[in-house]
């Protein structure tokens, strides 16, 4: 009996399937099958030589052993293996580039090389059934497979490894071959989409000649997708959009998408002075907005482009943090209600390392969005680097794959396609919860900007683009032929819009100054502007000590019949035993306090970076795991039914997107306790494009508060250049005017009340605190539970116990430096020495610390000491910010390139000096170079 007739009697589309899984994944399929499969691709992939074919039967021999199958079966295989090339590379093979041929991919889809000729043409195939046209014709198959996988779209999807996934993807592009029907006034909308864009670019041409505008030209048919995207989304439930794009086409967007007034768009061409005096500004299109739109369907939605700096994909984190915090505070049910949208260019998606931090955030627990539409706007050139010059990879948005997430290339000249693209990809997200993307192939009229002549680099490409009709009326065009619209039709449009532009324009130009509108209004009501001074004023951060018992008996007591290892129980029975019976406090209770009392008066508390929930230096142990099952257990969740959330999330090992993230979190939520931990403090500088262009900066540019708090572990215990310094001179050399707190605090009951000064505020300021590492278990690093419930935050700390009049050496200091000095001056009885310490570093305390200068009148010698060298630290700071500083003895390690010694006896020794030199002026490290 012939040992493959069983097969003749299974269906060509349970072959299909099953080989689909096996392709995907071998080990999912039943042993036999596999086995099957095996022999079959050997044959398939082996020389002729190998395949001995009679009349009847092809016999495949695999290792020796000869199969036999039927040769209608074998056909039928082959056209199988056929439909899979089309899905796996029938992208290669797209018309998808409106200006340039595409790059020639070898094999192609020839039926030769799937085994079959044209003999096979008009052979009847069940193969049919699989891509949805029933049994057919090979010549109809390979004509639907051309029109689904090669024409103006080309999908990549046969890399995701979810079968579900893969077959909705399948069941939706075989619908009428991968192409819209649209009925004929949806038709009438894009070309109006298509008009408004063009029309306004023109107009602004006209206008503003020369001028900077970053033209969508060449790419406008991302806005018939974009308005597409937030029509049918909001049909779909979606309340919020918000979205990041960088430069390109951004003021379009603005108008035709956002609906900001081109009125004030016109004045900010025109340079106007802003109506606001506390306000810096920035170009036009970086500016953020917020607005409330309607959809055709009386949908109502909430729409906010983020304001975004010249670093292009920086945006892209922020947009997520935004989005993350919109449904953490109202769609927990149902995060698929807030959208983000990120719109790259082509050469930055590529070639800018945070998009990949942004896409792995995408699946996880703390930092998820339920999905993003990626929208690439490729101009296929960045400034003037071409692509072959942009990036190894075959496709700019192949990032995609690392979340085997599918990509859509599409020719932005075929405005149905793109429109078609973009209620795939809106579609997909909210089926799946997952990122999509679409590859939007163009060019670019102009130059990078408006100011350019592309043709000193590109020349040849840029002639055939000044020969290229614009895709409005490529799309006029089609729509005549079809009947849809008269040949006066694009006129009456262009002609409506333009003289909406003009009337616009008339009214900018009749108003002296700019105005603003502040980006997320809605979420700062009740928050106030305030300058520099306004900042020093005291802010009530005590907190009931019958309220503070409370919260510290749930935070010191384990859930009864769970198992947590040995150390576990023990940290925590010392966290009751220093509360209520010893009184005194280290640091990890004083800062899981200040979260216990903020979540109890209602704001949340969120925080993330690596290691957080144990903590870097294992003191935090905010989560606790109980040992066998590893299940989590959040004490400061388990306070009151009414509290606030706490949430803590070890993050991914990425500074850059997880600050951008975090920072776009407490821009949306700024009654939300927004924490970003560094592993050690110089890790950092990972994310310094975030913190010069939006944490320092983005309140004078773009009108912004933000409550961002980041905790840089610093200090120096001999552990090399990497793990000392959190380079707190960078930070303090963007200190200006009233952009933010910097603070080095050295006290549990500081830290209490510095973060609950944070919320408690009618303000918002970043805040970045210079955090102990050896200190968190310092026997001195401690505080009275008085100190918490009846303190408040302290910008300098006197000396409790100098004697005023015996003080000759006045000494400031900061931070862990503090107790490397104290014990120094205990050990050696110097009560002619007072140690101030400087808590706060901006705004400078200037009152208190001349307070202090005064009251040790006696005092002839004032020192600034530092554990940094000479060339770091506070000191440049103090000498730029506190006049009297000038005066001062400087104690610190000499100038030095990197932060410390890697050795631990060269460091030592280098401390020693510098604590030698404060007590003794003799001993002047600076004088001669030494080890």
């Amino acid at each position: 009996m012939d040992k493959y007739s069983f097969l003749n009697t299974v269906h060509t589309s349970f072959f299909s399937e099953l080989y689909d899984k096996y392709l995907v994944n071998p080990d999912s399929v039943e042993p036999s099958w596999r086995a099957f499969f095996q022999g079959f691709d050997f044959g398939m992939e082996s020389s002729l030589d190998e395949l001995e074919i009679d009349e009847n039967r092809t016999t495949v021999v695999v290792n020796g052993n000869k199969s036999e199958m039927p040769e209608s079966l074998q056909k039928e295989f082959q056209v199988i293996r056929l439909i899979d090339g089309y899905r796996s590379r029938g992208h290669l093979f797209t018309k998808t580039n409106p200006v340039r041929e595409r790059r020639h991919y070898e094999p192609t889809l020839d039926i030769e090389n799937f085994g079959l000729s044209s003999s096979d043409l008009d052979t009847v195939f069940n193969a049919g059934d699989i891509i949805g046209i029933g049994p057919n014709s090979l010549k109809e198959i390979v004509r639907h497979l051309q029109s689904i996988y090669c024409d103006a779209i080309g999908v990549e999807y046969m890399y995701i490894r979810k079968p579900e996934r893969v077959k909705w993807i399948q069941d939706w592009i075989n619908v009428n071959d991968n192409h819209p029907n649209f009925e004929p006034e949806r038709k009438k909308h894009i070309l109006k989409k298509l008009n408004h864009a063009i029309s306004f670019e023109t107009f602004l041409h006209t206008k503003y000649v020369g001028q900077k505008r970053f033209s969508l030209e060449g790419n406008e048919s991302l806005i018939p997708a974009l308005d597409v995207i937030v029509e049918h989304a909001a049909e779909m439930g979606v309340k919020q959009f918000v979205m990041g794009m960088a430069h390109r086409g951004r003021l379009n967007v603005l108008t035709n998408i956002f609906g900001k007034s081109a009125k004030d768009i016109f004045s900010e061409f025109d340079g106007k002075d802003y109506e606001q005096e506390i306000f810096d500004g920035d170009v036009k299109y970086h500016l953020g907005w917020t607005s409330d739109r309607k959809s055709d369907n009386g949908n109502k939605i909430k729409m906010s482009i983020a304001p975004n700096p010249s670093h292009l994909e920086t945006v892209g984190a922020v947009v997520e943090g935004i989005a993350r915090a919109k449904q953490d505070a109202d769609y927990q049910d149902d995060i698929s209600k807030v959208l983000p949208i990120v719109v790259h260019g082509d050469a930055a998606i590529a070639g800018q390392g945070l998009v990949y931090e942004v896409v792995q955030m995408a699946g996880l627990d703390g930092y998820k969005t339920g999905g993003t539409i990626h929208i690439v706007v490729n101009n296929q050139i960045g400034f003037t680097t071409n692509y072959l010059d942009a990036r190894s990879s075959t496709y700019c948005t192949d990032v995609a794959k690392v979340t085997l997430s599918p990509v859509l290339h599409v020719n932005a000249d075929d405005a149905e396609a793109v429109v078609h693209a973009s209620l795939f990809a809106l579609e997909y997200r909210m089926q799946f919860a997952g990122d999509v993307f679409i590859d939007l192939l163009g060019y670019r009229k102009y130059g990078h900007n408006e100011g350019d002549e592309p043709r000193f680099t590109q020349p040849k490409l840029y002639k055939a683009i000044a020969k290229h009709k614009n895709p409005r009326d490529i799309y006029a065009e089609k729509l005549m032929q079809e009947g849809v619209i008269d040949n006066t039709y694009v006129a009456q449009l262009e002609k409506q819009y333009k003289d909406s532009l003009e009337e616009k324009l008339e009214d900018s130009r009749k108003e002296d100054k700019t105005i603003i509108t502040p980006f997320m209004a809605d979420e700062w009501k009740g928050f106030e502007n305030v300058r520099e001074w306004e900042m020093m004023d005291p802010v009530k951060t005590t907190f009931a000590k019958t309220k503070l018992d409370k919260i510290a008996k749930v935070i010191t007591a384990l859930p009864e019949g769970k198992k947590f290892l040995r150390k576990v129980e023990k940290l925590v029975k010392d966290r009751y035993n220093m509360y209520f019976e010893a009184d005194n406090l280290d640091w990890a209770m004083g800062e899981l306090l200040a979260y216990g009392t903020l979540l109890e008066e209602g704001f949340a508390v969120r925080m993330s970076g690596q290691d957080v929930e144990r903590g870097t230096f294992s003191h935090r142990h905010a989560v606790m795991k109980v040992e066998e099952s590893e299940e989590e257990i959040i004490l400061l969740n388990q306070l009151s039914e009414k509290q606030a959330k706490f949430q803590i999330y070890n993050s991914l090992l990425s500074e850059y997107g997880v600050v951008g993230f975090d920072y776009g979190y407490a821009m949306a939520s700024p009654n939300t306790l927004t924490i970003w931990e560094a592993q050690f403090g110089d890790f950092s500088n990972g994310a310094q494009i975030m913190i010069d262009q939006y944490i320092s900066a983005a309140e004078d540019k773009w009108k912004l508060q933000n409550g961002l708090v980041m905790l840089l572990p610093h200090g120096y215990e001999g552990q090399g250049a990497e793990h000392s310094s959190a380079r707190m001179e960078r930070y303090l050399q963007l200190c200006a005017k009233d952009n933010m707190y910097i603070a080095d605090v050295t006290t549990p009951a500081q830290m209490f009340h510095i973060l609950r000064r944070q919320m408690k505020a009618n303000f918002r300021k970043p805040l970045i605190i210079f955090t102990p590492k050896s200190l968190l278990r310092h026997p001195k690093a401690v505080s009275k539970i008085a100190d918490l419930t009846g303190g408040s935050f302290q910008e300098v700390i006197d000396d409790d116990t100098a004697d005023v009049k015996k003080v000759k050496s006045l000494v400031f200091c900061t931070g862990k430096f503090y107790y490397d000095l104290l014990a120094v001056k205990e050990e050696n009885n110097r009560d002619d020495v007072a140690l101030v310490r400087v808590e706060q570093l901006f705004p400078v305390p200037e009152k208190k610390m001349k307070a202090a200068i005064a009251k040790y009148k006696n005092a002839d010698d004032i020192v600034w000491a530092q554990e940094e060298p000479r060339n770091m630290g506070a000191w440049s700071h103090m000498l730029m910010h506190f006049s009297e500083a000038q005066k001062f003895r400087v104690a610190s390690r000499r100038f030095y390139a990197a932060p410390a010694a890697g050795s631990s006896v060269r460091s030592k020794a280098r401390h020693q000096q510098v604590i030698d030199y404060v007590f003794d002026k003799t001993k002047d490290n600076m004088s001669k170079p030494k080890k």
